[in-house]
Order: C-alpha cells, then structure tokens, then sequence
C-alpha cells in the first residue's frame, strides 16, 4: 500500500454551512451528499454556475470528479461553501493556481453571519414602536 493519498481536501464555510470537499482527477462528476449534483440543486442552473465556478476560472472543467460533504445552513450557503471548498482543494492539489483564484476572490470567505437576537428587542436590532402616550 503506498502512503501517497490519491485526493485533495478543502473545507469551506459559509454563514452556518460547512462543506468538506474532496478533489480526485477524473471526468468531472460532482456528488453532494450522495447525490449528483443536478439531483441535490434541483435544477437550478445559477446555483449550479456558482459551484462551478473554480473550475471556469481556472478553465480546467471536466477534469476533476469532486465529493462533497455539506451540512448546515441553506442551500445559498451550502453552495457558497462548497464553492470555497474546490477552490482550496484545487490549491492543495497544485500551488500554482492560488494566484488566479485569488484575483477571482475565490479563496477568501465570506464573514457575514446572522447576529443574534437581542432582549428587549424583537430581533437582533429590531426595537418595539416607540409611544409618545
């Protein structure tokens, strides 16, 4: 058995959804939870462009079979972090491409977070009308 793994490993996040992604070379199948990929979106094509993405950039599509573990969040963040997910797993697998991606803001994650509700308040910032009497 050689020690030489035969994947590249990416973790992206986004808001509450973590994607752990896993980049093999091959014909360019995507998984998501054990679903093709056009099963787990289903249908949506910018959803799909957005995942995609990385390898447009980088205009290497159809040349790596991607596995993706997703949980959390929703389906605008589960596809955001499986996006920054690729794109690091595409800069283990070959330093040489962090430059283009970066240029494309693609290995940079996204910080925004839903802030926490407030007491007193009726959300995270949202106040009850005020009465002058």
């Amino acid at each position: 058995m050689s020690d030489k793994k035969n994947y590249y490993y990416g973790l992206g996040r986004r808001k509450s959804a973590t994607a752990r992604v896993r980049l093999t070379t091959g014909k360019g199948h995507i998984v998501v939870n054990g679903k093709e990929l056009d099963d787990y979106l289903a249908g949506s094509k910018f959803l799909l462009n957005v995942i995609n993405k990385p390898f447009t950039v980088l205009e290497q599509n159809g040349k790596y079979d991607v596995s993706v573990v997703v949980t959390g969040g929703g389906s605008a963040g589960q596809v955001d972090a499986i996006q920054l997910g690729i794109a690091k797993a595409l800069v283990a697998f070959d330093e040489n491409l962090k430059s283009t991606l970066k240029r494309a803001d693609m290995l940079g994650r996204d910080p925004r977070e839903k802030e926490r509700k407030k007491f007193g308040l009726k959300g995270a910032r949202k106040q009850r009308q005020f009465t002058k009497r």
